[in-house]
């Protein structure tokens, strides 16, 4: 990522150099209800939109079904950053999201622990 004086606003030892609401223009609450298991996917209709290099991050993982929380873990943003982000991109109708299955439990002790284990790997 490159400021608007041109100095890159990425140190790969450091991290990021600035902080993550700066990515998302200050906002920190998403418009649509996403959860860590929410599917994201591209809709492939990305010739009438301008997106900067996070919304373009975003989508590019997101060209096969995505869950939220992967998403945030391969871009190194907090959770709620990567909603925004995510909000974005559906608001623009260039992504769209579902709600995980059934079959996930959000409460379930073990699940969360593996989702856990798997971020960290990341």
């Amino acid at each position: 990522m490159t400021g608007y004086d041109g100095v890159s606003w990425l140190d790969e030892e450091a991290g990021r150099l600035v902080r993550p609401y700066a990515i998302s223009n200050g906002r920190t609450i998403p418009t649509r209800e996403l959860d860590l298991l929410s599917m994201v996917m591209a809709t492939g209709m990305t010739g009438r939109v301008q997106l900067d290099r996070e919304h373009t991050q975003a989508l590019d993982l997101c060209r096969v079904p995505t869950p939220v929380a992967e998403v945030a873990a391969r871009l190194r943003l907090p959770l709620m950053i990567a909603k925004v982000l995510l909000s974005d991109l559906i608001d623009a109708g260039v992504a769209t999201a579902r709600p995980p299955g059934p079959g996930a439990n959000m409460e379930n002790r073990d699940l969360l622990e593996v989702v856990l284990n798997g971020l960290r790997r990341l």
